[in-house]
């Protein structure tokens, strides 16, 4: 039985019983991709086409009022209830809670990860949208370079920080792959690939960074999930 919910009189849902993604492979869009192929969990796809302004309408703003992908809605939501829900990090938050994976049990390491899933969601996240801006998109055209390079050294001081963090360690949290790693992927990737600042920000430099971005790439659940959405 189809879920009583607006959002799938406009993008119906083949297996109502399974958490349904509402997305597009963006830095932001691949974290909950990624998310789901790591822990297993039977979702479906929905992609929705924000070129085509598909995230304005009326049925996607039903299910989140900001207008912005990813979105979940999940018909197993917690105490058998039906949840929606959107922002990457929350999403990120709440599988790892459903699904006992990628945070640990541990209050203390517990709060610790998820600190780093808010930098990322606070920093990380909108400074380097911006050098995606201002280096590759419309912002490129403009003669003032100032606005660019505030974010540009901004966007590297950053990395420098999570550069300093994985000196003595493979993941963010340590040995443990976590929902901090996997909200950093596809930010790191997008800026020194798509958005094509790589040189700018110097990342070669940053031997720790790119370490851990090749690991993270390398795992077969990110591959997967990089393309979840990408086509119809």
């Amino acid at each position: 039985m189809t879920p009583d919910h607006p959002i799938f009189k406009r993008w119906p849902a083949q297996y109502p019983d399974r958490l349904q993604l509402f997305s597009l492979p963006t830095p932001n869009g691949v974290k909950v991709g990624i998310m789901l192929e790591e822990t297993g969990l039977a979702y479906e796809p929905h992609r929705i086409d924000i070129m085509a302004n598909e995230n304005h309408d009326p049925a996607f703003i039903a299910l989140n009022p900001n207008g912005k992908i990813p979105a979940i809605y999940d018909p197993n939501g917690p105490n058998g209830t039906p949840l929606a829900l959107f922002e990457s990090g929350a999403i990120l938050l709440y599988l790892a809670d459903k699904t006992g994976q990628f945070i640990s049990t541990d209050l203390n390491t517990r709060y610790e990860t998820i600190q780093w899933v808010m930098w990322q969601m606070g920093g990380v996240g909108p400074m380097f949208g911006q050098v995606g801006f201002f280096n590759k998109f419309a912002g490129k055209a403009y003669e003032d370079k100032r606005p660019r390079d505030r974010y540009v050294n901004e966007s590297a001081r950053l990395l420098r920080v999570l550069d300093n963090r994985l000196a003595d360690r493979d993941w963010v949290m340590g040995s443990d792959y976590s929902i901090a790693d996997i909200s950093l992927l596809g930010w790191v990737r997008n800026l020194i690939g798509f958005y094509e600042a790589r040189e700018l920000v110097n990342f070669d430099h940053l031997l720790h960074v790119q370490a851990w971005l090749n690991r993270g790439l390398a795992r077969p659940a990110v591959q997967r999930g990089l393309e979840v959405t990408a086509t119809n």
